[in-house]
């Protein structure tokens, strides 16, 4: 990748070296940015689209150590946000648009500015994923969504489906209830994958019932969502089900098509990284759920950004 100059012979967009580029700004990055702040590597955090992450738009996170009452994701993200600040990173509100890895100092193009990175850490995430079936994206937005903590204050006193079996579509289906008179979780299978907690809750909530080994096949209405086609997958029979909303929880892509043919990735599209959060370059780390297809959680992905940027300190004191 070449900068590209004006007319002039000047570089429209400012330009900026750093020894540390954090790319996406979810517990992963923001880790990562305390950690070599801390090591005084002046970080630079892009954060992308959406600020702190799939976390930023979890209601409630209960797990995270040190917050026995649990803790809200867009809070949580502040503070990962006031530390890292407190030791010296920079946040930055942009998005990466193009990378050149081909060479030291790494490249790296935004929309309003050229970075160039002695390193670089990768924590952009992963996405929702789709069922792709008619209707998904016609109603995205007037009744099918992908945040139940974004959208379920629209959905007071009325009904809605839930579709998955993990831990996402039951934290997200028991948070529906408080705004729901009552949510309806379709699942493929005959049981669910959701930490046994969960499931027990979900269970538990008079407000929610099961529909098993089951799935979706259209989503129906006029301005807004009004009903589903569902087909049993044991018996191949369908059935309209009447519905004012449609919450989808079955997994997530991870967020690597800016690394595509750059750096090495696994069948799925997650970034392949050693026990020492290294890519296949190097200089170049991940961390996060762009290169965690099993745990997904904001303790590991914190963990790994912190690995990282140690790994990334090392590497800079090797190379001085």
């Amino acid at each position: 990748m070449e900068l590209s100059l004006n007319a002039a012979g000047e570089n429209p967009q400012s330009e900026e070296h750093v020894k540390v580029l954090i790319i996406g700004s979810g517990p992963a990055g923001l880790s990562a940015a305390l950690y070599a702040a801390r090591a005084e590597l002046a970080p630079i955090v892009l954060t992308g689209m959406t600020f702190g992450g799939q976390a930023s738009i979890t209601h409630i996170i209960e797990n995270y150590p040190g917050f026995p009452e649990g803790l809200e994701g867009p809070k949580l993200g502040e503070l990962f946000k006031e530390q890292a600040e407190r030791f010296g990173a920079k946040i930055v509100y942009d998005t990466a648009t193009e990378v050149d890895f081909s060479e030291r100092p790494y490249i790296v193009k935004t929309y309003g500015s050229v970075y160039t990175a002695d390193t670089i850490i990768i924590t952009t995430g992963a996405t929702p994923r789709h069922l792709n079936i008619p209707g998904e994206e016609a109603f995205t937005g007037k009744g099918v969504s992908y945040c139940g903590t974004c959208d379920g204050f629209f959905f007071k006193d009325k009904e809605v489906v839930v579709v998955g079996g993990g831990d996402s579509a039951m934290e997200e289906g028991g948070f529906l209830t408080r705004f729901a008179n009552k949510v309806t979780v379709v699942h493929r299978r005959d049981e669910l994958r959701a930490s046994p907690i969960l499931e027990t809750r979900a269970k538990n909530n008079p407000k929610i019932d099961f529909i098993w080994n089951t799935v979706l096949k259209t989503i129906d209405g006029d301005d807004a969502v009004k009903q589903v086609v569902l087909e049993n997958v044991e018996t191949g029979t369908e059935s309209t089900f009447e519905t004012d909303g449609v919450f989808i929880f079955i997994g997530h892509t991870p967020n690597t098509e800016l690394f595509v043919d750059k750096l090495e990735m696994d069948d799925a599209g997650y970034l392949k990284v050693n026990n020492m959060m290294e890519t296949s370059m190097p200089g170049i780390y991940a961390a996060g759920e762009v290169a965690d297809p099993h745990f997904r959680q904001v303790i590991t992905s914190a963990g790994m950004g912190a690995a990282a940027a140690i790994q990334a300190t090392r590497f800079l004191e090797a190379m001085e």
